[in-house]
């Protein structure tokens, strides 16, 4: 179920996802909209923002623990994090169009969406923490979803 306790792990993950997006808010792509968004996956993205961050900073389990094979599934997720980290390089080195920032990293669709949601799902995993697979999952049908549909509007904006 989860251990509670603070996870130095967690913050470091919340550090590496907030810090892109506050840089961001200076430099939005032209054109750039919520409105109009779908409410439901608002819901669902406001809900599992809350829900991750909250699962991410109180639950012990997701402090470096080396047992094998579960601390796998935590390279995993960092690597996933450090891609995340590479797409906003990218992204901040672009023209910042709607394109760039709604683009695919490494094969994954809507990486900015993507990237952090399946991080925080598989160190949900490798701290066997319930309440973070909930929040990634409910994360990511609002969070993912809402890229899917600004992706998919580029092209009816044009």
């Amino acid at each position: 179920m989860g251990h509670f306790g603070f996870s130095y792990v967690g913050v470091l993950y919340l550090l590496m996802l907030f810090l892109p997006n506050i840089i961001w808010i200076k430099n939005k792509p032209q054109g750039y909209t919520s409105e109009g968004e779908n409410r439901i996956l608002g819901i669902f993205e406001n809900t599992g923002q809350v829900l991750a961050v909250c699962a991410a900073v109180i639950f012990s389990d997701f402090n470096i623990r080396p047992e094998f094979p579960w601390i796998l599934w935590l390279i995993i997720s960092f690597v996933f994090m450090l891609m995340y980290e590479l797409y906003w390089v990218r992204y901040f080195r672009s023209p910042k169009t709607l394109s760039d920032f709604y683009s695919s990293f490494a094969g994954i669709p809507v990486a900015g969406a993507a990237l952090p949601v399946i991080a925080f799902f598989l160190l949900g995993i490798y701290g066997k923490n319930i309440w973070m697979l909930l929040a990634a999952v409910i994360l990511g049908i609002g969070h993912i979803g809402i890229h899917l549909e600004h992706r998919k509007g580029i092209g009816t904006k044009r």
